[in-house]
């Protein structure tokens, strides 16, 4: 996109905003990394940054690139978080991604993926055995991501849509 995604705004919340309302539908403390302490390795710095610097058992990571994932998701995704498990990863066609839950357990794992430079979401689930919430296709929509123009201009004409039909 060349620039701070975060801040780009729809309707009168910026994504990061949208991020931050739906994760306090479920009660949830927010925090926003903006460094990591492992630079240049994608999501997994940030996720390494939450895990080591929280305080919490759990920590749930969601994009602030994805401005139409629900609190009901949510709310789903915490539902398979059960005792004992230490991952669960939201996946569309097999595919591990945001949202997940991660334990502070998984640590030394994140440690080692990192030290051996396997950056990936994917890896990164494979290696932890995690648990996966599978969305039906009409549900992937959720899942929208921001990452050029085009999709933003896809985010905006949805975001327009469903306020119309809201209004409706």
């Amino acid at each position: 996109m060349g620039r701070d995604k975060s801040r780009l705004r729809l309707g009168r919340r910026s994504l990061l905003g949208h991020a931050r309302a739906t994760a306090r539908q479920l009660g949830c403390p927010v925090r926003a990394i903006r460094f990591d302490l492992v630079p240049r390795c994608g999501p997994i710095g940030g996720v390494y940054t939450a895990l080591s610097t929280t305080r919490a058992q759990t920590a749930l990571f969601l994009s602030n690139d994805m401005p139409f994932v629900s609190a009901d998701l949510l709310r789903r995704l915490k539902a398979r978080f059960k005792p004992g498990i230490k991952a669960v990863f939201v996946a569309v066609n097999e595919l591990a991604g945001f949202p997940f839950l991660l334990s502070r357990k998984v640590l030394p794992t994140l440690e080692r993926q990192i030290s051996d430079e396997r950056y990936s979401l994917q890896e990164l689930a494979k290696a932890l055995n995690a648990r996966s919430l599978r969305l039906a296709p009409r549900d992937a929509q959720e899942l929208l991501n921001v990452n050029t123009p085009a999709d933003w201009a896809v985010a905006r004409q949805r975001w327009r849509t469903s306020r119309r039909e809201n209004w409706s």
